[in-house]
């Protein structure tokens, strides 16, 4: 959705009819996951992707049908025929997708509200429901709980049909919310639990993962600059301030100047938050790292030669750090992939963060067998 978000707010604010496909089930390898859209508007305007290209003008054609008044419908894609010329996947696998309209003033501003929380960077779930005793494309609009204690959580805006499901899903939405997780869930008419008869879709947008840059140095720089491009909210931080500037890392969504260990103690890290120490300066490196491994943050790569990295961990050692968190770092930082120059360098620290992140083995796909793109979630912390 973030993709294509002021394509969709543009139709929105100037009242274009629009339909909306969205990926809702993968099964078996596919170019795109649950959650990917394409948008066809009035005019026939096509903005943003199912598919990669293979069932996209089927589902250009479905578009144009819901937009004219055909209802929202679920369509499912598997193998193509090659020799029938019939649509579908070359890649073997099957996708589900669920194309509904927004043809009225009411639903585009319903819809409006949400891309508006999006585009804040703000928490939002988004439920749908594709099957079953629920009217299909039924929606409900679920923000996260507030603290105990705390009044004003936000209540849910929409109805899927009845209290018992609305109560039901706003729970598990805001569960899965908090997870960064998207999928379908089964229901009762009424909400029940461990039930097969209504199929709800629960889209979660949670604001983008932090990627922390430690070291203003030319690395960094390509290291922001590859954060932002795969999605990160990226901050770059140094102690000095004749190296921490804006007009040095003009892609940084923060750049700050700090001593690096005093900043990430003051700031958010979650299980999503990567960071990536690159000053390689033991009056830096110690106090940061053992700062580092003391938060939830999913990678921790640091740059240095491997004497060098023998020589950190022996520091680190030596101010109490333990050799659990200590397997913890990434060091020497990246994949193999013989890198030389910053840029290259930044791609092999990004392509060891999205190795950790799905599990992948870092070896080349032609030597492998099975499906290429992994199943499930990332692997955990680390």
């Amino acid at each position: 959705m973030r993709d294509i978000l002021p394509d969709l707010r543009a139709r929105c604010s100037d009242g274009v009819p629009f339909a909306l496909a969205t990926v809702v089930a993968v099964h078996g390898s596919a170019p795109r996951d649950p959650g990917a859209v394409l948008a066809v508007d009035a005019a026939g305007t096509v903005v943003g992707s199912v598919s990669g290209g293979c069932v996209e003008g089927d589902v250009y054609e479905v578009a144009r049908e819901v937009l004219a008044g055909a209802g929202p419908r679920v369509v499912s894609y598997g193998i193509s025929d090659d020799e029938a010329f019939g649509v579908g996947l070359t890649c073997g696998g099957t996708i589900e997708i669920l194309v509904r309209a927004y043809a009225t003033a009411a639903e585009r501003e319903d819809l409006a509200a949400v891309l508006d929380l999006i585009a804040a960077d703000l928490p939002v779930a988004e439920a749908t429901v594709l099957s079953g005793a629920a009217e299909t494309g039924a929606r409900l609009v679920v923000r996260p709980a507030l603290a105990p204690g705390t009044p004003g959580t936000p209540g849910p805006l929409g109805t899927l049909g009845s209290e018992g499901l609305d109560a039901a899903v706003t729970d598990d939405a805001r569960g899965l919310l908090a997870q960064g997780h998207t999928g379908i869930q089964w229901y009762g008419a009424h909400g029940q639990r461990r039930m097969q008869e209504v199929a709800v879709f629960v889209r979660t947008y949670a604001p983008p993962p932090r990627m922390l840059v430690f070291g203003a140095i030319d690395h960094a720089a390509a290291t922001a600059r590859i954060g932002s491009f795969l999605g990160y909210r990226v901050t770059v931080c140094d102690a000095r301030p004749a190296f921490a500037t804006r007009e040095r890392f003009p892609v940084a969504d923060e750049v700050v100047c700090a001593w690096p260990h005093d900043y990430l103690e003051a700031t958010e890290v979650d299980a999503r938050t990567v960071i990536c120490v690159l000053t390689h300066d033991p009056k830096f490196d110690v106090p940061l790292l053992a700062a580092a491994l003391r938060t939830p943050a999913a990678y921790i790569g640091v740059m240095g030669s491997r004497r060098t990295h023998h020589d950190r961990l022996a520091r680190l050692r030596a101010a109490g750090v333990d050799e659990v968190h200590l397997a913890r770092l990434a060091s020497p930082v990246g994949l193999d992939l013989g890198a030389r120059t910053p840029e290259e360098t930044a791609v092999s620290i990004a392509a060891e963060i999205i190795q950790h992140r799905w599990g992948g083995t870092g070896r080349p796909l032609g030597e492998l067998s099975g499906a290429i793109h992994h199943p499930g979630g990332p692997t955990g912390t680390r």
